[in-house]
């Protein structure tokens, strides 16, 4: 094939009560809340972007929020872990900022001349921090709630859990680009391009784990760059030519997206840069207010209705139906 991604676009998960949820990722972790919308597929229920500034690809982790939500289990067929990037030496400070905020980190771990500390959100959502010598240029968010110099820069990488590694290895080089970077132990990475953070997938075979359920507190899918619909519409074709079963292609307002599954069972995405997230909102207010695409407006009375009021930080104006 001859698709290559240019690294990861998003993850998206399935969290609990949608208050708790903006608190922690603002708050805690000091991401911008970029988009306030609602799952197209179920509008009663919130999506929420979190990310960057502009909510760059690369920077995005989103959730469906579910109040009551059951809790899902980690395990094969699923990723298990989103790593973020942050600054060298900034994981003393980490884990005393999660303590203080009452979240229990683990321990610092190396591997592969990397530092990564984990540790769950409020749902159970397992996040690791990922601190490394090379320098990220991507800017943080401007929060009072985390200093710059400490602060996330984007995604780092994705981990995979699968029994078998080689139908998914196949996928993931063969379908999306990628390349073997390294293998220790079990555990397989690869990365489009020239690797960094954002472009990294860690594969982790685990064949007596249980297999993952999708719910509360687990992430629901991984979602890989395309430059345009083009290059989407290209790579469709070719995944539908080797008996892939692939979605059509989906409006998400804020960039268009195919889905399938790898032979390992993780859902993926592929979802264009394009157009982003400032279409139909300024980018000084991103995420104040919930925005619909057109084919919800009509029932933006109800779909507000069932939505719960969630207060952004004290220098944010709450959300507006």
């Amino acid at each position: 094939m001859g698709f290559q991604t240019s690294g990861l676009h998003h993850v998206t998960a399935i969290g609990g009560d949608p208050q708790r949820n903006v608190d922690f990722y603002l708050r805690t972790l000091g991401l911008r809340l970029v988009k306030t919308t609602v799952n197209f597929d179920d509008p009663e229920t919130y999506h929420l972007y979190y990310g960057d500034e502009a909510g760059r690809p690369g920077t995005l982790l989103t959730f469906f929020p579910w109040r009551g939500v059951p809790k899902g289990r980690i395990g094969t067929g699923q990723a298990t872990t989103t790593a973020f990037s942050v600054p060298e030496h900034s994981l003393g400070w980490w884990k005393q900022h999660l303590e203080t905020s009452g979240t229990t980190p683990g321990t610092v771990v190396t591997r592969d001349n990397e530092e990564a500390l984990t540790f769950r959100d409020p749902d159970g959502l397992q996040i690791a921090l990922v601190a490394h010598p090379q320098t990220d240029p991507r800017a943080p968010w401007d929060t009072p709630f985390v200093p710059a110099e400490h602060a996330i820069r984007g995604l780092h990488s994705v981990t995979m859990s699968v029994t078998s590694e080689d139908a998914t290895a196949t996928m993931l080089t063969d379908g999306l680009g990628l390349s073997l970077a390294g293998e220790s132990s079990g555990r397989f990475r690869f990365q489009a391009g020239e690797g960094g953070s954002g472009a990294f997938v860690d594969v982790e075979v685990t064949p007596d784990a249980p297999k993952g359920v999708v719910a509360g507190g687990t992430v629901h899918h991984i979602a890989w760059r395309a430059t345009d619909d083009a290059e989407q519409l290209a790579l469709r074709e070719e995944l539908v030519g080797t008996g892939v079963g692939v979605t059509s292609v989906l409006d998400r307002q804020y960039f268009r997206s195919i889905y399938f599954r790898e032979p390992g069972g993780v859902l993926l995405e592929v979802a264009t840069d394009q157009p982003g997230f400032d279409i139909d909102e300024p980018l000084l207010e991103l995420g104040r207010a919930l925005k619909l695409p057109p084919w919800l407006e009509p029932t933006r009375d109800q779909i507000a209705g069932a939505l719960p009021q969630l207060e952004l930080p004290a220098e944010n104006n709450p959300v507006q139906a």
